[in-house]
This record gives C-alpha cells, structure tokens and sequence, in this order.
C-alpha cells in the first residue's frame, strides 16, 4: 500500500513538473499525453458551447412559439364568439340601418327647404318675434348630405328668443343653430317702449340638412325670403 501512494505521489509531482516545463509558445514540442487532455478539454468546452447555444435557440424558438400560440387561440376565441353572436349582430346590423333610414326620411328634400322655411318663421312669430331678414346660403356637399345655412335676423325680448330656439329644436326635420349675436335693437336703443323687457337683435345661423344622393351638389344664391303673414321686413 504505501508502495502505491508513493507511486500516486510521483506521478502527479512528475505531472506537475511537465505542466511547469511546457513552453506555450511551442505547443507541438508538448509530450502527447498532455496534447491529447488539452484537445480532450477543448472538444468538451466546444460541445458544451454548442450544446448551449443550441439550446437558446430552442428556447427562443419555444417562446415565439408559445406567443403565436396565444395570439392564434385569442383570434380563435373572437372568432367563436362572433359566430355565436352572429344572428344578434345581423339584428343590430338591420336595427342602425332602420334607425339610420329614420334620420334619413327627417333629412328634407330640395322641394321642402320651402315649407321648412316656413315653419321657422311660424316658430319665430309664435314666440313674439319679428323678422328682419331670413336668408338661404349656398349649400355645400359632405361625405353623403348636404348642409344649407340658413341666415336669419329677428328682433325680440330674451324670453322669446328661447322660445324660438325651443320652437326650432322641435320642429320634425333636423335643424341646427349656430354662431347666434344678441345686441340690443338701435331704432329704440335697447329699450322697450312701454317699459318692458328691452327689445334686442338677434342674429343666428340656422342649418338643415339633407341627403346628397347624386355625386355633386350645386351651390345654391343667396336670396331673400319673406316670412308670411307680414311678419318679415
């Protein structure tokens, strides 16, 4: 047995010795046992090194995978869920078509901005108020309507400028006010002539619209139109 140890002993302070002589400079001049450990550790460093990266790559590969997975599973859940629902959608589908056919018929046609007109001025005069002036501007095309202002000028107290506004809101067809100026009136200074409330002007854009069902709307003059009734001057 200590014969054994002794040997142990040797070889690796013989080992040791070597490893101390070895030039690295001179690889080839090394004894080949030495040779063959260094190639042994570098094969080994190379297959863990391939092993490794091999292994990122999978793992990448894996997590894109796993991503895909996620994003196909939730366009197959909104798929499922669409095709479920698909009778409920067609009943919404067809209920905004209804309610957009509704907004359509309140939108007037070309023979009734006339009538329309009229019915401001009733509104007007029904809430005690008179007209100066109440004008037709140039009409303009949007996406699938057209807009027409319509100018109007009256004279009044607050209270029946609210009604009139009221009055106009109510009306069937779709009307809307805009960019409205309230001065007082000038002949009488503002003042009402049996002591009341004061008399003022009120200048408002008013504008319907209508549904544009050719590919161009022509621009419409400015004219004057009188409301009935000798109401406007």
């Amino acid at each position: 047995m200590k014969g054994t140890n002794d040997s142990k002993s040797f070889d690796l302070q013989e080992l040791m010795n070597t490893l101390n002589t070895l030039d690295p400079q001179n690889v080839g001049s090394w004894p080949m046992p030495v040779k063959a450990v260094i190639y042994l550790l570098v094969f080994i460093a190379v297959l863990v090194l391939g092993y490794m990266l091999d292994l990122s790559g999978i793992r990448d590969n894996l997590t894109t995978g796993e991503s895909e997975q996620q994003t196909l599973l939730g366009e197959f859940e909104a798929k499922v869920f669409k095709a479920q629902n698909l009778e409920v959608y067609k009943s919404q589908l067809k209920d905004m078509e209804d309610s957009f056919g509704a907004l359509l018929r309140q939108l007037p046609q070309d023979t009734e901005v006339p009538g329309l007109l009229e019915d401001i001025t009733h509104t007007g005069l029904g809430s005690g108020l008179e007209f100066e002036a109440i004008d037709l501007g140039s009409e303009t095309a949007k996406d699938f309507y057209a807009e027409q202002p319509i100018n109007i000028k009256v004279t009044g107290d607050y209270h029946a400028f609210g009604a009139f506004v009221s009055g106009v809101s109510a009306l069937p067809r779709i009307v809307t006010l805009h960019d409205f100026t309230i001065v007082p009136k000038q002949s009488t200074g503002g003042r009402a002539d049996d002591g009341g409330a004061p008399v003022l002007t009120m200048s408002i854009l008013a504008k319907t619209y209508r549904y544009n069902d050719k590919s161009g709307v022509g621009a419409k003059p400015t004219t004057d139109k009188s409301a009935p009734d000798g109401g406007a001057k």
